[in-house]
This record gives C-alpha cells, structure tokens and sequence, in this order.
C-alpha cells in the first residue's frame, strides 16, 4: 500500500492560478458543462454533493465519506438550498486543495469549479478552501471535518493485517464542530487542550488532554466505537493523563519524524478594501472607513481582513472578472499580503452572503 501514497509536497501556493483563469471566458462554455457526466442532476435539489478529482476527471465522492478529506487530493463541494419560503434554488460551489494535491489535481478542481457555475447560469457563490484554513460555512457542512494523509487510495477504514499505515488523530473543537486532524506521529504534536487517536490498525489508543472538553472526548470515543465495529477485531483503549509515560504502547509508538513548520496562521487583522484596475487589485480604503456605499457596479472589489478574501463583482462588470475572482485572488494573496491559505469567495453583486455583510461591517 505505501506505493498509493503520495509523500511529494506540491507549492501550491508558488503556483500561477491564472493559468485556468485567463482564457475561462473561451474556455468554459455552458455547452461543454452540459456535456461532464458528473454535473448530471447537479443542483437540481436541496442538499450536498461531493466530488473528488482523479486524473483530470471529476468523480463522485462515497456519500458515506463526506466531511472526510484526504491532503493528497482536490475535490469540489456543491451546497444547493433555499432561503425562507422561497422556491428558487441558490448555490455555494467550494473547492478544497489538499496541503499535497498536486498542481492538475486543483488546477481541475477550480476550473471545474467555474464549469459549474457556469452550467448553473452564474447562479453559484464560488470558494476557495485549503486545507486547515477552511472557512466557517464550509465547516458547518458537516458534524465532523476529518482530514487525513495520503490520497484516497491510501484506505482507512479497511484494515490489511501488516500493511496498515498507524496514524495519530487529533480532534478539536466544539460539539456543533469537530474536527478530525490527522498530525504527525511525533510527541510535539500532543497538546493539553484536544484529545487524540493513535490509531495502529487493530489497537487504538485514545488519548484525552487533561484540558480538552466533553465534546471532544465523546467524538473521539464514537469514532472509536465506529473503527471498532468497521474492522471487526479491533480493540481500543483510553488513556488519560496520569497514564501517560514514556513507557506506555501510546508513547511508545510515536516515532522521531519532526512535524512540517506550519502555516503562517490566520489572525485579524485592520479590514482593507481593493478595487480592481489593470487586472490588480489596489487599495483603496481601510479601517472604520469602508461600507457598503463604497461598492460600485461598474468595478470589481476584494476585501481583507487577515482571516478570509472576498471578491465583490459590480452587476456592470464583466462574466470574465466574476470568473477570474479566484486567480485574482490568489495572485493577491500570494503577494501582498503573504497568506496563500486564506479561504476566498466570489460573489456577484445580486448574491447574499452573510459571511461578506458581517465583514464589511465588522
């Protein structure tokens, strides 16, 4: 099984996005999107779907695995819903990139992503996600977000005797949202804050830090429970606190792999606006000044406030500038302001977001 994983780290964040933005007005026409057998039924009723890239091709994602993401892939996320006693359908597209997914894997997965859009008549909210970055309403699609290493190939639930791969889980959160991370097998990597899984195929061992909260342990324990019922003779223990010395099999089989440097972390930060001139955003307000007046249909705005992007496309701009929001804004993020995993959305002016209306008044 270690020939399925893959263990290169592609620079994303380096990458040239605009290479599928620049010429999307040629390339994606709604034609062509009718015409992708995974688009089939897309959006015609209330309710998610998930779909993976593999090879260049869009593929359904098991209903069973939604909210499981694996760092090694892309995949595209369809939330179709309805406000109040309206009938009319709307739309939040998302692609998410794994830390490892390589540059055709998410170069796919946003064009793909604008393909959709398209075939939903720009109808679609569109976003971008990275991985352990991931915005609050991508979250709040699911009970528990798990992300895990290697691609989907790799397996999890299904365990062969001597080739299981053993994995530490960290889970963190709240109970309306756990996340399942999982973290390099290294002791820094234990905190006293979450509680955690080592999880070596036939034996798990779940580890509760003396501050983590009820809803954390509760979901550590029920997934637990789960692999346990999965794999049949699976045995798990918990071990808390007191219990943990060096000698114990949790520690014991921890290994000296040093953890990655982490992403820089996402931290408020004085809001700025940016109107688009020459295909570049230049700023052009901060702090307390900036409202809702300031937005014009003619133009093209993006907002920042250290913890996510939004690019506002005026009603008078152009369906090209809408399908460049996302190039646009990495290009942006990547540059100015140094913080390439920032989560991104793109919206047209007649589309409602609560996310943008809490940040320009914020």
């Amino acid at each position: 099984m270690s020939g399925l994983v893959k263990a290169k780290k592609y620079n994303w964040k380096d990458s040239n996005m605009a290479l599928f933005g620049s010429d999307l007005e040629r390339q994606v026409k709604k034609e062509s999107a009718q015409t992708e057998p995974a688009w089939e039924g897309a959006g015609q009723e209330v309710g998610l779907k998930i779909w993976r890239i593999v090879k260049f091709e869009v593929t359904d994602w098991p209903v069973e695995e939604y909210g499981s993401f694996y760092n090694g892939d892309s995949y595209i996320i369809l939330n179709t819903y309805k406000e109040g006693d309206s009938e009319d359908l709307k739309y939040d597209v998302h692609f998410w990139i794994g830390k490892t997914s390589s540059q055709d894997e998410y170069g796919t997965a946003a064009y793909k992503t604008v393909e959709l859009d398209t075939l939903l008549d720009d109808k679609a909210i569109q976003h971008r996600e990275v991985q352990g970055a991931e915005s609050e309403l991508f979250k709040s699609y699911f009970e528990k977000l798990m992300i895990l290493e290697g691609g989907a190939e790799s397996g999890f639930r299904h365990v062969v005797p001597d080739e299981y791969k053993p994995r530490l889980l960290r889970f963190c959160g709240s109970r309306k949202n756990v996340e399942v991370i999982e973290v390099p097998k290294h002791e820094s990597c234990l905190n006293p804050n979450d509680v955690f899984i080592l999880d070596l195929g036939r034996t798990l061992y779940q580890y509760n830090g003396p501050e983590s909260n009820k809803d954390e342990r509760f979901k550590a324990m029920k997934f637990m429970q789960e692999l346990e019922s999965d794999r049949g003779d699976a045995k798990g223990e918990v071990v808390e606190s007191d219990e943990l010395r060096s000698s114990h099999p949790f520690m014991a089989n921890l290994t000296d792999e040093e953890p990655d440097d982490p992403d820089i972390p996402l931290e408020d930060e004085e809001r700025k606006l940016y109107r688009l001139a020459e295909h570049k955003f230049e700023q052009f307000k901060a702090g307390e000044e900036i409202s809702k007046d300031d937005l014009a249909s003619d133009d093209v705005f993006l907002l920042y406030n250290g913890k996510e992007v939004f690019v506002w496309v005026g009603a008078n701009a152009s369906r090209e500038e809408k399908r460049n929001g996302i190039p646009y804004a990495h290009s942006f993020l990547g540059g100015e302001c140094g913080k390439p995993n920032c989560p991104v959305t793109v919206l047209s002016e007649n589309q409602h977001s609560k996310a943008f209306d809490v940040a320009m008044t914020a």
